[in-house]
This record gives C-alpha cells, structure tokens and sequence, in this order.
C-alpha cells in the first residue's frame, strides 16, 4: 500500500523523503533516520510492503507525490532509491533544491553488472542518457562508497563538487551485538542474498564442495533470478552441507547473524559493480561483532583490512574461500578478533551517528 506521512512544523526544515522501493529498505531506512536525528520534520511518501514492480509502484506513488508538493512547501526534497522513475515528476512540480540517492546506475546494472542489454545498443544508449539526465537533474547526488562516486562523476560527467558519498550502514535497533546462540556441533556459514550475478553464490557452493569432508554447514538465505540454477549447481555438485532457506525479515537475519560463526559478505562475483560497492550486509554483520570473509575489492578495502577486521579473497576464486572457512573454523580466536575490530571499525566509520553527521552536513549546505 501506499504511503503518505506528515510530521509536525520542522525544528530546522521541512524535508520531503520520496522513494520508488519500500521505505524500509535498508538504505532509505537509515536516510530517514539520520534526517530525524538531525531535528528536521520529514514527510515520506512511499510504500511499506516489499517492492515487486518500481514501474508499477511508480504509478501509483505519482499522484500522492503531485498531491503533497502541491500542497505543502518543502525546504528540500530527498529522493531515496529507487527514485530515477519518480525525478521527472518531481522536476515537473517543484524547483525545490533535490538530493538524490542514486544508490545505483541502471545503465551498469542491465548492460555490465547483469549483462541483459548490449552497451551500445538503441536501449543501452537510451538508458545512459537517462541515468545521466536524472543525475544531473539533482542539485546534489549521493552514492555509497567513494569508488561509486568516483564512477558516476567520470561516465556521467557529473560535477564532482555535486557529488557526495554516504555508506550504506544498518538500523542498529535491529543489527546489533548479541550473545552467540549457535548450540551446533558444525561451524555455521551465513550467507543472504537476492541472488544475482554479483552476489557469486557460485563461488560460494564451489568453496562448500571443497568443504565437504569438514564439519561445517553452510546455510544460504533468500531468493532471486540465479537461484534455481543456484540449485541445481549443488545437486549437481552433491553437497549435503549447504540448505537453502527462503527469504527472511531483517529481524530474523539478525537472529540468524546471532546464531552463525562465520558470515559471508561478499560481493564473489567479478563485475565492475562489485568492486566499488560495499554489500548491505556486510555493515549488518559489522555491528553484530561476527566474523567476516569478503571479496577482497577496492570498496571493502576501504572499510576493512584484511587479518584485521576482515579475512578478504579474490572475488570469484572459490579455493581461497575455503581455504578462508578453513582457517576461522580452525581458529576461533581469530573469529573472536576479527568480529571485535570489524565492530570498532563500524563504530567509527559507518554507524548510524557517522551517518546522521555527514548527511548533515550535506543536507544544511543544500539548505543554506
């Protein structure tokens, strides 16, 4: 259903916070909280439920949106992922200053990350035309990692004094530390994804293959394009250490986070995208103090050392992976440490405070 929310008169500002997936997807999640934290009243116009359709939830967010800016004034206007559909309306409506959450480029994602669309062809022009339309529409654009930034201002010529990096973080009442509830006899592997190509669930049933003879259960949660194929590679693999779960709520990955040993962060798969974004879930189990392996990409190595906080391996080497599982099955001290410094490291760099003083920052230039 869709939703339309009004706060009182703003402390600093009256913000408008429109988004094309649900408001509680993580990444607008924690834009809304930090916009709240920082004393500005923040009206939502979005959807609750889980997104199957942008385009079809785009429709009918249009007239709420037209309806509210044509309501009420706004000192700004935060349009949240995925918000490259609902741009033009807002355009159309208001010269309200906008900041927006690009999050994602639809041209990387459909003609190299997922490999769908030809580059050059009619549709794949059309769609880098439109990413950079949209994105120069913007008075500001956020991305998530510095590495995306840096993406975006080089292919869309966006001017990079317009260009600001936030990550992704968590909603730490939901992902925090909690004491281990795992009462198994076999090492638990946690892996959740909505299986896409960069996600490399590949790589990760080839590393359980070479783990097979080990007491160590690999549980994989949720659903997506690659997942039946998925299925059928550890039928055909044989693997009798790896389940299948189906898609979970934030609050029951959380508990499952609680009860693994060793989380996977990926991103596995060898796009470009992988290497300059940060997984969701990697800030999740951050700041649940668990033990991480990640690919080792120029995203993640700005937010984790390797044998610090992290153990990172080659995206798309399945060997080294397990050789990774191996290792922290082997040495739970290690375990111990890295989840201690991957927790500090959240706590410093990408907690939901860090997040409401940079976006703050952000937001009070746009106003001023």
């Amino acid at each position: 259903m869709a939703r339309s929310n009004t706060l009182n008169r703003p402390t600093h500002g009256r913000i408008l916070f429109v988004a094309g997936r649900e408001l509680s997807y993580t990444r607008n999640d924690v834009l809304i909280r930090a916009l709240r934290r920082n004393g500005y009243a923040v009206d939502t116009v979005g959807v609750l439920h889980p997104v199957h359709s942008i385009s079809q939830t785009t429709v009918r967010l249009i007239p709420i949106l037209a309806a509210r800016l044509l309501a009420y004034h706004y000192d700004l206007i935060v349009i949240g992922f995925y918000g490259y559909l609902l741009m033009p309306v807002i355009k159309a409506f208001t010269r309200t200053p906008l900041l927006f959450d690009a999050f994602v480029s639809n041209y990387d994602t459909l003609c190299f990350d997922r490999q769908v669309i030809a580059p050059m062809s009619p549709f794949g022009r059309a769609i880098y035309q439109f990413d950079k339309h949209v994105c120069n529409g913007a008075h500001h654009v956020l991305l998530d990692t510095p590495q995306h930034m840096e993406y975006f201002v080089e292919t869309f010529g966006l001017n990079a004094r317009h260009v600001s990096w936030i990550p992704v973080g968590c909603n730490e009442d939901i992902f925090h530390p909690r004491p281990t509830q795992s009462h198994h006899d076999r090492t638990i592997v946690l892996h959740y994804s909505t299986f896409l190509p960069l996600h490399g669930v590949d790589v990760i049933l080839h590393a359980a293959a070479c783990l097979r003879t080990m007491p160590i259960q690999f549980r994989l949660i949720g659903e997506g394009p690659l997942l039946s194929a998925m299925k059928s590679l550890a039928a055909d693999l044989q693997l009798t250490n790896v389940e299948f779960l189906p898609p979970a709520s934030l609050t029951t990955i959380a508990e499952e986070i609680a009860c693994a040993h060793i989380c996977l962060g990926g991103h596995f798969g060898g796009s470009g995208k992988s290497q300059r974004v940060v997984p969701g879930k990697i800030y999740q189990m951050m700041t649940s103090r668990r033990a991480i392996i990640a690919a080792d990409s120029p995203a993640n190595r700005t937010l984790l050392t390797h044998e610090i906080s992290a153990l990172l391996t080659p995206a798309g080497n399945s060997e080294q992976l397990a050789s990774a599982i191996l290792r922290l099955h082997q040495n739970p001290a290690l375990c111990a440490s890295l989840a201690t410094n991957a927790y500090r490291t959240f706590e410093a760099e990408c907690s939901e405070q860090v997040i409401t003083v940079r976006l703050s920052s952000i937001v009070a230039a746009l106003l001023g």
